[in-house]
């Protein structure tokens, strides 16, 4: 049996719920001699830099790519390029693909997700996903070389992808939507979202120039496409931080020609001479260069050895965890992508996989870790009172709130807009005149009152449509 290397926190994953829980530990424990260890695939981990706060609860930030080198001299954590293959819970040991034996006191599995490409694709090589860095670096390639372009999906990561790419003849975009970018906005957000997708500004897009670093595996040799190891997944404005355009004699000069195919899904897919002919549902056949399949996540709780008990499991896949990310099996922790939020939920809040929430929960997580350490009594964290997250889509600020979209309210809500077209889209939903969620696209400055009328719950029935008039700054109205 191969040496036993000890430590009293192993935190397994580099993306942003592992790395946040790993810095937060490091703040957080109680004794100097407790050891930290961050066991990640990948040379690469994110990191939350720029937090600025928007609101008590919301925060707006960046991510940024380190290597693991840096993290480790950064900070008192030791980071292992290595694989998780089996728990042995009974004895607090992960064995890993290397053959390492790893004995814990605390584990906090934040293995990410992986992404849940169509079911058409067949393992065909001109498909390919969105997930992270190294699949972002195979679609620059691909770019370069190709004039039409197939993509599947309506979230974030799809909306951003046909926003931002540039020099394309033609882009075509396949939603099994009504409308664009459904995972967060309403169909009124939608209509204000597609004034933008064929007129963008023609202001210079700016590249975030940042260190790259090149993936190397365990024998020091550049990682390949066809490894199995799996890179954390992009964060917030991941496209700035890439040049995602064509360049070259064969890059369009006219932008990009985007065609939405709604309400409809990919019946087939074809290899051509000329690329790939996709059959869809509606008996629309396209022909491309290569798709992206960007058609969201299922939790990544597969590991070759497994576990020696088994993990009580959401509906999602995900790990079940309680309140302070505990999971099922004793002494082991879960963040992220990876788990399925198995509490009482607050009612404001709910899970959705995304960076904002993989941050909560990896901080949440080690705050539960060092306090069953120290003997402490903890509580939640109050960002899980309601559900928040800021991004960007279609080069405006998106700000959701609550249940935005009327999530969970059966339809009996009130619904207040203001639009100003090429400005900003504010949506307050309402119940008994008490507002459950806001949908704020635009520097609209009203993120800090929301979050404060959601979870006050004041009564707004006196205010009636004055809520949003322009006319009227609410700000001031309930300072």
């Amino acid at each position: 049996m191969a040496d036993i290397i000890s430590y009293t926190y192993v935190i397994v994953g580099g993306g942003i719920a592992g790395v946040t829980c790993a810095e937060t530990l490091n703040l957080l424990r109680s004794e100097p001699t407790d050891r930290i260890l961050l066991l990640t695939e990948s040379n690469l981990v994110k990191a939350v830099t720029n937090v600025v706060p928007l609101g008590k609860i919301l925060n707006r930030f960046d991510v940024e790519e380190k290597s693991s080198e840096e993290l480790a001299t950064a900070s008192n954590i030791d980071v292992l390029l290595d694989q998780l293959v089996s728990i042995v819970s009974e004895e607090r040991l992960i064995k890993t693909i290397a053959g390492r034996c790893i004995h814990y006191r605390y584990l906090c599995l934040c293995t990410g997700a992986r992404p849940n490409i169509i079911d058409k694709a067949k393992g065909n090589t001109n498909v390919i996903g969105i997930r992270d860095t190294e699949s972002v670096e195979e679609f620059r390639k691909r770019i370069n070389t190709a004039t039409r372009l197939l993509v599947v999906g309506n979230g974030g990561i799809a909306s951003e992808l046909v926003y931002e790419v540039d020099g394309m003849e033609e882009i075509h975009w396949v939603i099994k939507d009504p409308y664009i970018s459904s995972t967060f906005v309403d169909s009124g957000a939608a209509t204000f979202f597609r004034e933008r997708l064929n007129n963008k500004p023609s202001t210079e897009k700016t590249i975030y120039k940042r260190m790259r670093y090149t993936e190397q595996n365990e024998a020091g040799n550049a990682s390949t496409a066809g490894g199995s190891k799996r890179g954390a997944a992009l964060g917030p404005d991941w496209h700035r931080a890439f040049d995602i355009q064509k360049h070259g004699e064969g890059a369009s000069r006219n932008g990009n020609k985007v065609t939405v195919h709604q309400s409809v899904e990919i019946e087939d897919i074809k290899e051509v001479t000329s690329g790939l002919q996709v059959l869809l549902t509606d008996g629309t056949t396209i022909e491309c260069d290569f798709v992206v399949s960007a058609t969201g996540v299922v939790p990544a709780v597969s590991w070759k050895g497994g576990c020696d008990k088994p993990f009580q499991l959401g509906p999602d896949g995900g790990l079940f965890v309680n309140w302070s990310m505990e999971t099922s099996v004793n002494g082991i922790y879960a963040a992220g992508d990876v788990c399925y939020a198995g509490w009482e939920h607050a009612p404001h809040w709910f899970q959705m996989r995304l960076w904002t929430q993989a941050r909560q929960m990896g901080a949440m997580a080690a705050r539960s870790m060092a306090a069953k350490r120290a003997g402490e009594e903890i509580y939640q964290d109050f960002c899980f009172e309601m559900f928040n997250h800021a991004t960007t889509l279609f080069g405006y600020q998106v700000v959701l709130l609550g249940r935005y979209n009327g999530q969970g309210l059966n339809d009996k809500y009130e619904v207040l807009l203001r639009m100003t077209p090429g400005l900003e889209y504010i949506k307050f939903v309402l119940v008994d005149g008490r507002l459950q969620g806001a949908l704020l696209v635009g520097e609209t400055g009203l993120e800090e009152t929301c979050e404060n009328l959601i979870l006050n719950q004041l009564d707004l029935s006196p205010y009636g449509e004055d809520l949003l008039n322009p006319d009227i700054d609410i700000e001031d109205y309930f300072d």
